[in-house]
């Protein structure tokens, strides 16, 4: 059975323009939040595989939407890399051990030795294949290297990246042979996630935003586009996406390039600039402001204005990034059924 939201990603004629949203597995859901009580926390929800399927599949069954997104996290990498992971409560996510020099990142386990160790995602893959819906599509993801590179020498989430960004001007070879080794880690990483059963993978690279433009390919788009081939070489039919946020400037000085096929924009990115620059090469995915989700108006008026710049021709409905937790589940569902709703054919 075909699958519309793969159709969307291979610019294939579908019946209406297919929807889904970043982190719709999540807090916002009451039914989310019992199963993560019962995990106990967020790491033992991630390293069941049972528990992840359940909470993968409840947007599905509660909001509606076209594809299910994995329920994992970007972190499990350098922790599996040997990098010691905890989330804290009101802090979130916390290495003790951030990387400082080059022999700690000698010391991390690389290449497929350390995608070998991520059986639990492997196996939650697995299991989805068999309880989703033929014509629900699973995309499977990572987090860009810079992304988790950043958590790597940060030890934590940061507003400055000042740790990161002066190992970028002071010490570049360092900062390039941790993304160096992150890349094939990912590399092996999304290749088993299709072996599993992924029908299309997505790259974060939520701190994107953190270098400046010119720099941009160099740290971060050039290591990205690298994974999206070696995925391209083994799996040319597998759909690629890539979700960059805050690379407006970067977009708009023509630095896009790559094989794949979807482009993700953030919603600090004009959708109609997006179509102008990249529109005839990749399916665009986008671009809600998430906290319009705060009033049903605000959403169909957004939803209508993105559809009549898109005209449902190379697009998939999302959030310009994820969804927020306070955000009333039936607004939820009004954003699927909207555009639904506007680009039916």
């Amino acid at each position: 059975m075909s699958k519309i939201f793969v159709d969307a990603c291979l610019r294939k004629e579908t019946p209406y323009t297919p929807v889904w949203m970043m982190r719709q597995a999540g807090r916002y859901l009451p039914e989310y939040m019992k199963v993560r009580a019962e995990a106990g926390n967020f790491l033992n929800l991630c390293h069941n595989p049972e528990k992840a399927c359940e909470v993968t599949i409840q947007p599905l069954d509660i909001v509606g939407v076209d594809a299910a997104i994995l329920f994992s996290d970007i972190l499990v990498i350098p922790h599996e890399m040997g990098m010691h992971l905890e989330f804290v409560t009101g802090e979130g996510p916390l290495f003790r051990d951030p990387i400082k020099n080059e022999e700690e990142v000698d010391a991390l386990l690389g290449g497929e030795a350390a995608a070998d160790k991520l059986t639990y995602v492997y196996e939650t893959i697995k299991l989805l294949k068999e309880k989703l819906p033929e014509d629900k599509a699973l995309i499977g993801f990572t987090g860009a290297p810079w992304t988790l590179a950043t958590y790597m020498i940060e030890g934590q989430g940061t507003k400055t990246y000042n740790i990161c960004k002066k190992m970028m001007y002071s010490n570049p070879d360092l900062l390039h042979k941790i993304l160096r080794k992150v890349t094939d880690v990912v590399k092996f990483y999304m290749i088993k996630q299709i072996e599993a059963g992924a029908d299309v993978v997505q790259i974060f690279d939520s701190w994107a935003a953190a270098i400046e433009p010119g720099r941009y390919d160099e740290f971060s788009w050039k290591y990205m586009v690298e994974i999206a081939e070696y995925i391209k070489e083994r799996y040319p039919d597998i759909p690629v996406i890539m979700f960059p946020k805050g690379v407006s400037a970067f977009i708009n000085m023509g630095g896009v390039y790559g094989n794949f096929d979807v482009f993700g924009v953030d919603w600090g990115t004009p959708m109609s600039m997006a179509k102008a620059k990249l529109g005839d090469k990749y399916v665009l995915q986008g671009n809600m402001e998430p906290c319009r989700l705060y009033s049903k108006e605000e959403t169909t008026k957004c939803v209508e204005k993105i559809q009549e710049t898109m005209q449902g021709e190379g697009h998939i409905f999302n959030l310009g990034h994820g969804i927020l937790p306070d955000v009333p589940v039936e607004n939820a569902i009004h954003f699927v059924s909207e555009c639904k709703r506007v680009s039916k054919k």
